[in-house]
């Protein structure tokens, strides 16, 4: 072999370890800079701002609210809590009575909006609006997570259901809970169209979760959270449910996340559940979210094995349950007219009844022909909540 062949083979040997080599080094380069993409560039998520501090601006805001808007109004604060939920989203909502042409009702609004913008200003926080049926809706955010609900709205100065129906003190009650709304506002309106003391149950993130809950303040009603949870056969579920293992942690994020899309309950009752109120470690779970947020729980009794009822009284949840047959299993005039029967003769005989009905045509025709003789019918209506103890 010749000298010159022999150095051109070493030269070849030579080129084919480097290109071999920056293959090796690209690759690595290239590798590197994939997981740099994955957990470098990643944004980080935004942090939720301190509970208190959120409630003390909320306190501002209400105030500037008072100061703005037109004597007689009505401002109701609902605070909230983290939870281990996306953000913290305390509620303001601000109806105004007055019954002035539509230019002095904008202004009023816009005097109020920008009362609480000055508000937000002075703890840099950012506007979000939003859109309403009723009113003005918008958010007050900081660092892009949304503290502050505003809601302004006008309202009828009376309401024929803010307490209970007429009747004797010593007449039994009856309360009636309407389930599953949420998803239907026509279902809504017509419960709306009512003037009784119903109670309506809400489930959460359904598409008008939030304004029916907003719309049944406003028109007297006593709203509650229809908390899913796991049922037996597992009809049906909501893609998010309290179910069997999960922890303390787990729940109260969830029940959490829950209130602020149904702002402003008073209470709660299970939606389905069969599974998961006769299972004692998930109640034990629970009933603590429950009493640390001033929240009465009401039984629904899907199954005969429940625990709710008997947990929530054993961690001092004010609590009750459903003593008298569903209304609507047959969701049809004269069942659920015979259903209402049974209800009102359960109350006589227990001298307190709590009913559950769904807000069906059925059963809404029912008692537009049954509430309006209750007292006639010996019963008293009321709200739930002053059956639970």
């Amino acid at each position: 072999m010749s000298v010159r062949r022999v150095l051109n083979s070493s030269r070849f040997s030579s080129s084919t370890d480097a290109r071999a080599n920056l293959a090796r080094l690209a690759g690595f380069v290239f590798l590197f800079g994939l997981g740099w993409v994955a957990s470098g560039c990643k944004k980080p998520e935004p942090a939720r701002p301190a509970l208190a501090k959120i409630h003390a601006i909320t306190r501002e805001l209400a105030a500037a609210a008072k100061s703005a808007a037109p004597s007689g109004s009505e401002i109701r604060v609902v605070f909230q809590a983290p939870d281990g939920s996306a953000g913290v989203t305390d509620h303001l909502d601000i109806t105004l009575f007055s019954a002035g042409a539509d230019s002095a009702a904008r202004s009023q609004v816009a005097k109020i909006q920008q009362s609480l913008t000055a508000v937000a200003t002075r703890h840099a926080l950012t506007e979000e609006l939003s859109e309403s049926r009723e009113g003005v809706l918008f958010f007050f955010l900081k660092s892009g997570v949304r503290t502050h609900a505003i809601h302004i709205h006008a309202g009828a100065k009376t309401s024929p259901h803010t307490g209970d129906s007429p009747g004797p003190p010593s007449a039994p009650r009856l309360a009636v809970i309407l389930d599953d709304l949420g998803s239907d506002r026509a279902a809504a309106e017509a419960i709306f169209a009512l003037p009784y003391p119903l109670t309506v149950s809400i489930l959460p993130n359904h598409e008008h979760s939030f304004e029916i809950a907003n719309e049944a303040h406003r028109r007297g009603y006593q709203v509650m959270l229809h908390l899913p949870m796991q049922s037996i056969a597992n009809e049906t579920p909501e893609a998010q449910e309290l179910r069997l293992g999960m922890q303390a942690t787990e729940v109260s994020g969830l029940v959490g996340q829950f209130l602020q899309n149904v702002p402003g309950v008073a209470g709660v009752n299970n939606h389905q559940g069969s599974q998961a109120t006769s299972d004692p470690e998930l109640m034990d779970e629970l009933m603590p979210v429950l009493r640390d947020r001033h929240l009465f729980y009401v039984d629904s009794r899907t199954t005969a094995a429940t625990v709710a009822f008997d947990t929530a009284q054993s961690f001092g949840v004010r609590s009750a349950f459903r003593n008298v047959p569903f209304l609507d299993d047959v969701a049809e005039v004269a069942a659920v007219r015979k259903q209402l029967e049974l209800a009102r003769r359960g109350a006589r005989e227990k001298g307190d009844a709590i009913a559950i009905g769904h807000p069906h045509p059925a059963t809404l025709q029912a008692l537009r022909e049954f509430l309006p003789r209750a007292q006639a019918h010996g019963v008293r209506l009321v709200f739930v909540s002053d059956l639970v103890r």
